[in-house]
């Protein structure tokens, strides 16, 4: 799409040999595939489109499951028996089949707009709280550009809107990930 042909004339102008300061204000290296070594935009638009589509996992860990289950004033036993799912081992947040093919996480909530907005903001999951600052996301100008395309938050380098984050703050988050984001 457009955005990917502009990832791409982005990235034939780039060199993948940068050099960014530390938090004590010394030059590091990036690596090759640090390719937003210059840092992203990002600003959250709170549409909703990360929690919603095809079927997927939001995972999380028992501290999180606590304050979730603490959060919509039930306990634990009933958090998961009524909000969530095992699968490959680990837990998942439940999803809501809204259409077909199309399912929303059990903890976002539509205005008459069909505008998302998540319950549980406060206490959601790291995978959810790292978005769209995942290794899968990072990968490659493509991939970023491609998750961008349903992301009205996610800019791309040439665009000067959004909220600047760095590529020490990307590292932050990235460290944060659940496996296999």
């Amino acid at each position: 799409g457009v955005g990917v042909a502009r990832y791409t004339r982005w990235m034939s102008t780039e060199t993948n040999n940068h050099e960014t300061p530390d938090a004590d204000g010394t030059a590091a290296a990036t690596t090759e595939s640090e390719w937003y070594a210059e840092g992203l935009r990002f600003e959250c638009t709170q549409c909703g489109n990360c929690c919603t589509g095809a079927p997927g996992y939001v995972w999380f860990d028992e501290a999180e499951g606590r304050a979730m289950a603490e959060f919509v004033g039930v306990d634990e036993r009933e958090f998961y028996q009524r909000y969530t799912k095992r699968k490959m081992g680990k837990w998942t947040l439940d999803e809501v089949k809204v259409q077909r093919n199309k399912y929303d996480c059990v903890f976002l909530e539509r205005d008459a707009n069909g505008r998302g907005k998540c319950s549980i903001y406060e206490v959601r999951p790291t995978q959810c709280r790292t978005w769209p600052f995942w290794a899968s996301n990072l990968a490659s100008p493509r991939q970023w550009a491609e998750a961008a395309a349903g992301c009205p938050g996610m800019k791309l380098p040439d665009q000067s809107t959004g909220t600047f984050v760095p590529i020490e703050k990307l590292r932050i988050e990235l460290a944060k990930n659940p496996d296999g984001l």
